[in-house]
């Protein structure tokens, strides 16, 4: 049951990976009594959520189908190897996908990088899952490219990660429905673009311009009851005051 008196909520989805936890806490010191609810999803199923209205909103990975969508770019995460500890890559500070070309390198289901083809070897088989994946490399079956944020996710002691250059990133982006920009909706975007409490965006609020105050007249008599002439203010230049 809904009524006046019962506050609106907003609903948030999240991909494995992505930490909401900071925009969560603004929220909260923000509109304390509009609960935000937090809904955890997976890379493949994030669009489909928010176009089927079942969240507001949803941070996900780029890239995806923008149709019926709004999509802001957040920000851009660093790509990873995921090696065994004792694997020659860990002794690199940055490797490259030359440093893994006779490797196997494991291509997940659900892989959130938009290439067609890793480097390295192609496994037998795709591992269903980028945690089956991780479970694969501590096996020393093969190695794993992802973004940063899944590598430290799915932390293991026996296992390392080294930036690697020459793969895709994966974008974190803030999406929504593109017919529908409530004002809670208004609200979010604002914190997660990092705007301040008092500040505005895209809706033009005019404010009224205080009236100018017109200063008081003096009420105090001039002396002699007529202002001196121009010249004649104070002493008389080069001598004395007459009494």
């Amino acid at each position: 049951m809904t009524g006046p008196d019962t506050p609106a909520s907003f609903k948030l989805a999240y991909v494995p990976g992505v930490t909401p936890s900071k925009w969560v806490r603004i929220w909260a010191e923000r509109s304390p009594d509009v609960p935000l609810d937090l809904v955890q999803t997976t890379a493949a199923d994030a669009p489909a959520l928010v176009r089927d209205r079942e969240v507001d909103a949803v941070l996900l990975r780029l890239p995806i189908d923008r149709e019926g969508l709004h999509a802001i770019p957040l920000y851009t995460e660093t790509t990873v190897v995921v090696v065994p500890k004792d694997h020659l890559v860990a002794a690199a500070d940055e490797v490259s996908v030359d440093d893994i070309a006779d490797d196997v390198v494991l291509h997940p289901l659900d892989d959130t990088l938009d290439w067609d083809t890793p480097p390295g070897k192609p496994a037998l088989e795709r591992p269903a899952s980028t945690a089956d994946a991780i479970e694969l490399v501590a096996a020393g079956v093969g190695l794993l490219v992802v973004p940063q944020s899944l590598a430290r996710l799915h932390h293991r002691r026996d296992l390392t990660y080294r930036p690697i250059s020459g793969t895709p990133e994966s974008g974190v982006a803030l999406s929504w429905p593109d017919e529908e920009t409530s004002d809670l909706m208004e609200q979010f975007i604002g914190i997660v673009r990092g705007r301040t409490v008092n500040s505005t965006r895209g809706r033009q609020q005019v404010q009224e311009k205080p009236e100018k105050k017109t200063p008081a007249k003096s009420n105090r008599p001039q002396a002699g009851g007529r202002k001196p002439p121009p010249g004649r203010r104070g002493a008389p230049k080069g001598g004395k005051r007459r009494r």
